[in-house]
């Protein structure tokens, strides 16, 4: 593809991104929400103009969106409160198990009630499995997204949700890891477990030494923009390191850099600094993707079944699985709801599983549309359900300042 022919395609995902952004903003849902739909229009699903298996400018398209979500989980380690982190640790830990182990038997049950139980051990169970590695996967960036919308990213059930996402996604890849290594000798699910220990070596030390240097410049350097500019030069390095060296998301590596600088006093200058960018291109490019990559053709009735099947099973394990979890820590039915949707959503990483999947022969090209669907549903989904359990804790609590 000529590369100048694709700044003409990257004018038509912005404006018409931030159209139906500022549509659903006027309906009262989150802008996210209209950012993806507005992928769903332009891609091949609708108009068809840009967007499919076949786009030439999927590599340009793709390296965007991995900065958008990078950029993304940035400001939100950034805006995270360490303290609350902290004392909701080892809650976050508990909620983050139970959120990978009932989507990994729940997404196993249901490919094995369509197409049979397989012996341990056969292609069949390691398809079954699979299918269940999937659902394991939380997108946190839409969830970021929609609480920073609202406004309650720093609270406690923000900050609980983010911990339980970025868990669960270090477990998941671990469990992807061990399922491919149960298949394939050559693979050493033990080497996982060491890389994320030596990663979270490697973050404690770093971290304790980029915090009191960042400390230093910012106390000497206040409000001045080479801080935000060296903040998201250290944000790429430790996405990279994640990845490259310890085999661990990038998105993750994103956030704890943010973690590492959320206590400077120049945090929310540096992320307002990032926002900007975020907002203007990134974060658009990214969300509207989704909708791009989505080819619903080739649908036969078993697939459509199994399709619906799968979405209700992804969505419902993590709402059940975490909003449960949440329950018997003592938190309100409605937090507790909070917890579960705000885990249910689905992105780039089950993405990455799934075409992981694809490749070492695990999974057929035809559950690629489900993974796909599954992405489109939670992402469109999340946003609304949350805000409509934040709008009646407002609500409530107006209610209650009139009685007393």
């Amino acid at each position: 593809m000529d590369r100048i022919a694709f700044f003409k395609d990257l004018a038509i995902i912005i404006v018409s991104a931030k159209l139906f952004g500022l549509i659903a903003q006027k309906l009262k849902a989150p802008q996210v929400v209209g950012e993806i739909i507005a992928g769903l229009i332009i891609g091949p699903s609708c108009l068809g103009l840009m967007g499919g298996s076949d786009y030439a400018g999927t590599d340009y398209l793709s390296l965007l969106s991995e900065i958008g979500v990078v950029m993304l989980m940035f400001s939100a380690g950034l805006e995270t409160n360490m303290k609350d982190l902290l004392r909701t640790g080892w809650k976050a830990l508990i909620i983050a198990l139970v959120g990978v182990f009932v989507p990994l038997a729940g997404g196993t049950l249901l490919y094995s009630c369509f197409y049979g139980f397989g012996a341990v051990g056969s292609e069949e169970f390691f398809r079954a499995v699979f299918i269940g590695t999937i659902m394991t996967a939380t997108s946190v960036g839409i969830t970021v997204q929609t609480l920073k919308e609202l406004g309650h990213i720093k609270e406690s059930i923000g900050t609980l949700i983010l911990s339980s996402a970025i868990i669960d996604d270090v477990i998941g890849i671990i469990v992807l890891t061990f399922v491919i290594g149960f298949k394939n000798p050559d693979s050493k699910p033990s080497d996982v477990l060491i890389s994320t220990g030596l990663f979270i070596l490697f973050a404690f030390g770093i971290g304790f030494a980029m915090y009191y240097i960042f400390k230093l410049i910012d106390k000497r350097y206040e409000h001045h923009q080479r801080i935000p500019i060296l903040s998201l030069a250290m944000c790429m390095f430790m996405a990279f390191s994640a990845e490259e060296f310890f085999g661990i998301a990038d998105i993750t590596g994103a956030y704890v850099a943010g973690l590492i600088l959320c206590s400077l006093k120049d945090s929310d200058y540096i992320a307002r600094k990032v926002d900007i960018n975020s907002y203007m291109i990134f974060g658009p490019v990214f969300f509207a993707s989704i909708g791009l990559k989505t080819e619903l053709s080739g649908f036969n009735k078993e697939l459509v079944l199994f399709s619906v099947g799968f979405v209700l099973v992804a969505l419902l394990t993590k709402v059940i699985g975490c909003g449960l979890t949440a329950k018997l820590m003592k938190y309100n039915l409605r937090d507790s709801l909070k917890v579960g949707v705000g885990m249910m959503t689905r992105g780039e990483v089950a993405l990455i599983v799934a075409q992981k999947g694809l490749s070492v022969g695990m999974l057929d090209s035809k559950y690629f549309a489900c993974v796909i669907l599954l992405i489109i549903v939670s992402s469109v989904a999340t946003p609304i359900i949350l805000k409509f359990l934040y709008k009646s804790d407002e609500n409530n609590n107006s209610e209650l300042r009139m009685h007393n």
